[in-house]
């Protein structure tokens, strides 16, 4: 019997951190010992490359798996490299000694290129995750070109045999005794075909090597002689074949000439469990400092949690074709959350247990990259297929908006190009540059109004004046807009300008002059309405911005009347109780307007009535509240009987 040696660590609390504490969940053992037979085979690869031996067959390579629900097993087993006692003694008996960081930093003192051969493995923990779901590994390896096989064992309390066995080829297997059940863990579930598949399809899918084990199968018994059989008498039975389990060749490896739309949609749809097509599919590589292939999905339409704190945004992350994590929000900015996809690199510095990434400048520069690319690809469905960006628009351009709006307008220069409002003069959707474009000689500002929606805000009226004086209006109907238009400040060296806050500066001197005047002949009855209106109104005032209505509510420039109903609207209310001034405009071309001066001639006090309903007037075409609806009502009424007498 062999004598038991020690692990050359520190001590048997530093194996327990490896089992226990450094995974976050008990079936990475499965991806870890997997990626380890991996990369056995890939030394063997590389060395029958190097060293051109006839005797190994390549195409042979494979790992199979094997489950013994008896004696509660499983094994892992592969036809590479293998190791020697010195080599199992070094690699198993050493905590944290890797054999495949020592190959690799070999290839680099040889100049190698890296990529001549990929080693996932670099820490030297990995194959210890076995003991988070067994009590007992044996490691059965021959070395290519040697004669003796050996078996190094371990239950990992006390040390690690290794003694001579028998085995026919090179290679290595991976035998795991499997823990009893607990009352929190049921570890007959790595017994179990179906579990075992499921893991290897998201863990180890595009290992390069076939993932082989025999499984049952029903099959339908077929009738003797081709006879017809009714539905009632169909049979089956339980067949064992051996099934390869993962797919190997991942579709972003392959050449996007040789991938179809419907291979990209189908793979969209699969792997991220959406029932309908993606709108845009962006598959690219960088080569470089850090190299890294990415396939990017823009959905057809948002999820149904998407703007719930249930959705979790990021981009599935692979280590050269190993899944390492399924959310890495660090990849995907806020901005373009709705992005699915995946990263598969080779140069990301990982942590011990490859289940989360370091915070480096290579995961910056990755990200980086990915957002310019998302944002060039936006732009150019956006200039060669204007349907389809629209489509977007409709399904996430709120989420540009708030991606404008964040931060403080960190990320403004990125995404205004990106943004879509609606116009009044082509009544679509247009982009902030083809307003500059066609904007009118002289004009230095870009008009826009709020509302609702759209045919609300083309009747308030504020709209018309503008309108007449042949000036384009940017129709904002999300909460949001405003805020975005604030946070740009400008564009192009064009101020935003609310056509329903302060002066519009729109008419001729020969204009202006005669509003003065009328001003001035009017400014006792204009102070009568403002004493009668009280604190309802900061002034009253001859409208500069009125065509046909008799009156309007205007505000200083600052908070708006939209920002003001977003505000209110908000769960908590408004928490500082903070309004829009109230500026009660009067159309002096409008027959309301002879009408208050007939009456304030002949009876001063008598305008408070009609100031109080121009006011509600005004309030219910901006969409608020008025105070008194049956006051209101009722005024109405006494001024339709009166208007009979």
């Amino acid at each position: 019997m062999a004598r038991k040696k020690q692990f050359k660590a520190e001590s048997k609390r530093l194996l327990d951190l490896m089992i226990n504490s450094i995974y976050t969940h008990k079936e990475i053992f499965l991806r870890e010992l997997i990626s380890n037979a991996s990369d056995a085979i890939d030394k063997l690869y590389y060395k029958s490359l190097s060293e051109n031996l006839s005797d190994i067959d390549q195409n042979a390579f494979k790992i199979h798996l094997e489950i013994d629900k008896e004696n509660r097993t499983l094994s892992i087993s592969d036809n590479g490299l293998g190791m020697n006692k010195e080599e199992l003694e070094e690699n198993l008996g050493t905590i944290a000694k890797s054999g495949s960081f020592a190959f690799k930093q070999e290839l680099e003192e040889k100049d190698e290129k890296e990529d001549a051969v990929d080693i996932i493995g670099q820490f030297g923990v990995g194959f210890y995750s076995a003991f988070m779901v067994a009590n007992r590994v044996d490691v059965v390896s021959k070395k290519y070109g040697e004669e003796t096989a050996y078996i190094w064992s371990s239950d990992a309390s006390d040390g690690y045999t290794i003694e001579e066995t028998s085995k026919d080829d090179c290679g290595t297997t991976i035998t795991l005794y499997l823990k009893d059940n607990t009352d929190d863990e049921n570890y007959d579930e790595y017994l179990a075909q179906y579990e075992i598949e499921r893991l290897i399809k998201k863990y180890s899918d595009y290992i390069r090597y076939p993932i082989e084990m025999w499984v049952e199968e029903q099959k339908r018994i077929e009738p003797e002689d081709g006879e017809e059989q009714k539905p009632e008498d169909v049979k089956y039975e339980t067949v064992k074949e051996l099934k390869t389990l993962n797919s190997m060749i991942p579709l972003w490896k392959r050449s996007k000439n040789e991938i179809t739309k419907e291979e990209y949609n189908d793979f969209y749809k699969s792997k991220f469990n959406d029932f309908t097509d993606p709108q845009k599919t962006i598959h690219f590589s960088v080569e470089g400092n850090v190299s890294f292939t990415s396939l990017l999905f823009i959905p057809g339409k948002a999820p149904m949690n998407y703007y719930s704190q249930d959705y979790k945004k990021g981009l599935q992350l692979y280590s050269r074709g190993v899944f390492i994590m399924d959310n890495a929000d660090e990849l995907i900015p806020e901005h373009f959350r709705f992005v699915k996809g995946l990263v598969d690199s080779q140069d990301l510095n990982l942590n011990i247990s490859r289940e989360m990434l370091q915070h480096d400048r290579q995961l910056k520069v990755i990200a980086n990259r990915i957002e310019k690319k998302i944002k060039s690809e936006l732009l150019l469905m956006l200039k060669n297929d204007r349907e389809e960006y629209e489509k977007f628009w409709n399904t996430f351009g709120l989420q540009i908006k708030f991606g404008v709006y964040n931060g403080f307008g960190a990320n403004k220069e990125l995404l205004q190009d990106l943004l879509l409002f609606y116009s009044s003069k082509e009544q679509k959707l247009i982009t902030l540059d083809e307003y500059v474009a066609r904007m009118e000689e002289g004009q230095e500002n870009i008009y826009f109004m709020s509302g609702e929606k759209i045919e609300k805000i083309d009747q308030m009226p504020a709209v018309q004046k503008v309108k007449d004086k042949g000036y384009e209006i940017l129709y904002l109907t999300d909460n949001v807009d405003e805020f975005v238009l604030q946070i740009l400040g400008t564009f192009k060296e064009k101020n935003f300008k609310n056509i329903s806050q302060g002066d519009l500066d729109l008419d001729s001197e020969e204009e202006k002059k005669e509003l003065e005047k009328k001003a001035e002949e009017n400014k006792d009855m204009l102070e009568g309405l403002k004493t009668a209106l009280g604190e309802k109104v900061k002034e009253v005032k001859i409208s500069t911005r009125l065509v046909d209505d008799p009156v309007c509510l205007s505000s200083d420039e600052g908070m708006s009347f939209e920002m003001e109903k977003v505000l209110s609207a908000m769960p908590e209310g408004n928490p500082y109780g903070m309004k829009a001034s109230r500026i009660l405009e009067i159309n002096p071309n409008h027959p309301i307007f002879e009408a208050l001066q007939k009456v304030y001639a002949e009876d001063k006090d008598a305008v408070k009535e009609y100031a109080d309903l121009l006011f509600d007037q005004a309030l219910l075409i901006e969409g608020f509240p008025i105070d008194n609806p049956a006051e209101f009502s009722k005024k109405i009424c006494e001024f339709m009987v009166r208007a009979t007498k």
